[in-house]
Order: C-alpha cells, then structure tokens, then sequence
C-alpha cells in the first residue's frame, strides 16, 4: 500500500516536483559556476606565483633564500667565534689606566715625577714611576698581580694603582 500512496503522491504533484528539481539544478549550476570562476581565479594567481618576479620559479627563489640564509648562519657563527677570540684577549690587554704626577723633591718646581698603573680586566699588569731630580732620574717597574705588588709601593704608585682599578672594566 505504500507504494502505491507514494506512486499516486508523484503522479499527483508532478509539475510542482519537475519545478523544485528545476530549481535546485540552477542553485546547482550557479554554485559549479562560482566554483569555477574562482578556481579559475587561483590558478591565474597560482601561476603567477609560480613565476616569481625575475621569471625564476618559486622553488628556484625559495632554494636561493635557503642558501643565503646557511651563508649568513655561517657567517654569524665565524663573527661569533672572533668575538670571543677579540674577548678573550682583551681580559688579558691593557685596558685600565691611572696616571699620578707629582713633585719629588720640595726644591724642584712642576711635578715631573710620575706613578703609572696598567692593568688588565683582571688587575694584572704593571705600576711604573719614574722621579726626576736635578741631576738624574730613575725609573721603577713594579708586578701586579691580582691588584698587589709583591714589593713595596710609595703612596703615588697606590694612587696610580687605585685610579686604574676604579676605572670601569
């Protein structure tokens, strides 16, 4: 019985039925329609893509960056190494500097006497004064290690000595 009620129900609303399927094919079409266009749409930009500006591919283009970019990585890793070579030496240069001029003797005039500090970035290195009198002038080289002198200091070469330690490492 039902498949009669169904035979008779298409049989019965036959042109409202062919209506709707006719609907529904141009809501279909205008849908492959739109598809169309737009795949035509991505493929115009696809292939323009695939150009690339100079007429190279983007394959081409993206392999050359990749290679440009190893070459800077590389680089970047020898400049990395030389910086810490240039450090490394560098804590062991003169980089501190104090200096002390002073009068010797009460009866000489200026002061032509001097107390030198050079260190490194670890307070090694060297103190040198030199004291001029009328008629000779003697210089000293005392070591510094670790910001002290195994041999006595005047109170210049310390002053030399502190200035050089307080300068910014």
């Amino acid at each position: 019985m039902n498949m009669n009620y169904f035979m008779s129900f298409m049989g019965d609303n036959m042109p409202f039925l062919v209506v709707i399927m006719a609907v529904v094919m141009l809501i279909m079409l205008g849908i492959m329609i739109k598809q169309a266009w737009t795949l035509s749409y991505m493929k115009k930009r696809y292939r323009k893509m695939m150009s690339g500006a100079t007429g190279d591919n983007l394959e081409r283009l993206l392999m050359g960056h990749i290679d440009e970019v190893r070459h800077v990585v590389e680089e970047n890793k020898r400049l990395d190494t030389e910086n810490r070579r240039i450090d490394e030496l560098l804590q062991k240069a003169v980089t501190r500097v104090g200096i002390v001029r002073f009068r010797a003797f009460e009866d000489m005039g200026s002061d032509l006497s001097y107390a030198v500090a050079l260190l490194d970035a670890h307070d090694n290195g060297v103190v040198m004064s030199s004291i001029f009198g009328r008629e000779d002038s003697r210089s000293y080289a005392k070591p510094i290690v670790g910001g002290k002198s195994t041999y006595p200091m005047t109170n210049e070469e310390e002053e030399a000595l502190r200035e050089a330690m307080n300068t910014a490492k």
